[in-house]
């Protein structure tokens, strides 16, 4: 079977789509993860119980992780580029009919629902995407994508905190809004591939008498690459490295929960405190770009790696807890944060690999989908640990624990990739030493029987 045109460019102008997506990044989870900065003006402006108001960001988190299959079915339907504007849209909607601020319902349907939609129908096409352009570099171009989270988190910490010291929350959210208006434009930037999901595959023709023509399978196969793929929750592998993102996800949102409260416990200086989020925010961009970097050398298997660093933030969070002053807590959060980064930069790769890349799409929205149930049950976990511990510590072991378990599921599908390959290649050493041997034999009895007719004759 060939494929027209179904070789990535891995550089030309997938390195602006590349680009397109780091803005993308910058714009949908970097906001999310920034919008805290609004909890406290939010809350003094509607006089409502903490409680009450965080469920603005647990409305958007759980649209994002939900919303994702349904981007994925999409791009498949339609392309990448339209639901990346269709997120942008989306995006600037929420933010700029939630400035209006007419009473929680309409916060939690606008900055809640409609900004988490916008996340999900921007950020799930434009990483999705980068993978489409590129093959031999993808482990690079996703980790230069994803590391714009981490650099427009850097930056808007101190930029919406300036916002709505001059404009007060409500001007902050319209102006944000009116940001975010950008992602449209990197999705137009975001120009189809013929092969991401209208492929055209020029089929050998088939054998007389089977009842297929060429054109049925290329019909076919145009059909199967235009819709999602649910059948992706029955193979093993997937199924496998979806309950390594469920385990993960547990692990993940439980650190940043728990760090400041346990630098507060060690009696550390607020302004201390908050150099960790930075100490953080740093290395996670250094991990991403560097981890992207190695794996573009394709020295080691991107499942080999993905396992190393899962190994290596477990280590981490399980040191940590034995920090008793700043100097230690902030190596073991430098630590677990450039680790981290080199795991968000290379788990999409390995996603791509265990399915291929005619059913990544689906793939990415439904493994978005399942790895939400991690982070809705990991911080109510570690914080129930955390209750009857009586010590901020023990959600950091609850968290590295998690991982290891992560880390056993990652190498029961690599032992089963290996089996699948050596399976495969004895099939086709089979198939290569058979035919000469039957087309050998086909020719002498051929041989045979003409020099029979001649004796007869």
């Amino acid at each position: 079977m060939q494929t027209k045109d179904s070789s990535p460019p891995d550089g030309g102008y997938g390195w602006v789509v590349v680009v397109s997506a780091f803005i993308v990044m910058g714009l949908t989870a970097a906001v999310l993860k920034t919008f805290g900065l609004f909890f406290a003006e939010i809350q003094e402006h509607f006089n409502e119980l903490a409680s009450t108001i965080s469920w603005i960001t647990s409305i958007t988190i759980a649209t994002f992780h939900l919303g994702a299959p349904v981007a994925s079915s999409l791009c498949v339907k339609y392309t990448h580029r339209a639901v990346v504007i269709a997120g942008g849209l989306l995006a600037f909607s929420g933010m700029a009919l939630g400035c209006l601020g007419l009473n929680m319902i309409w916060m939690y349907a606008t900055t809640g629902f409609l900004q988490g939609l916008g996340i999900s129908f921007s950020w799930t096409p434009a990483i999705s995407i980068v993978s489409h352009y590129f093959s031999k570099k993808r482990a690079l171009a996703n980790a230069i994508a994803s590391a714009g989270e981490c650099a427009f988190a850097f930056i808007f910490g101190p930029f919406f905190q300036w916002l709505i010291g001059q404009y007060g929350w409500k001007g902050a959210l319209l102006i944000i809004g009116g940001t975010q208006l950008n992602i449209c434009v990197c999705g137009i930037l975001m120009r189809p591939l013929t092969s991401s999901c209208h492929r055209e595959v020029t089929h050998p023709e088939p054998p007389p008498g089977n009842g297929i023509s060429k054109t049925d399978e290329e019909e076919k196969s145009t059909i199967t690459h235009r819709t999602f793929n649910w059948m992706l929750l029955r193979r093993a592998k997937f199924v496998l490295y979806a309950m390594f993102g469920i385990l993960a996800a547990m692990s993940f949102f439980v650190p940043p929960l728990f760090l400041v409260p346990l630098s507060y416990s060690l009696g550390i200086d607020e302004s201390w405190t908050a150099s960790l989020l930075s100490i953080l925010a740093m290395v996670d961009f250094s991990g991403r770009l560097l981890c992207g970097w190695y794996a573009n050398l394709h020295l080691t298997k991107t499942i080999h790696l993905l396992t190393m660093t899962i190994t290596l933030i477990s280590t981490s969070l399980m040191l940590l807890p034995l920090a008793n002053n700043y100097l230690s807590l902030a190596i073991f959060t430098g630590f677990y944060g450039f680790f981290f980064g080199t795991t968000v930069a290379v788990h999409i790769t390995v996603l791509a690999e265990v399915v291929g890349m005619s059913d990544f799409d689906s793939a990415l929205g439904l493994f978005m989908l399942i790895r939400s149930t991690g982070g809705f049950l990991g911080p109510p976990l570690a914080g129930l640990i955390v209750d009857m511990a009586g010590d901020y510590r023990a959600g950091f072991y609850m968290a590295g624990a998690t991982l290891v378990l992560a880390a056993v599921f990652l190498v029961v599908l690599d032992q089963f990739q290996q089996r699948s390959e050596r399976r495969s290649q004895t099939n086709t050493k089979l198939e290569k030493s058979s035919l000469p041997y039957t087309s050998f034999h086909f020719l002498k009895l051929q041989k045979r029987r003409y020099q029979d007719h001649d004796v007869v004759v």
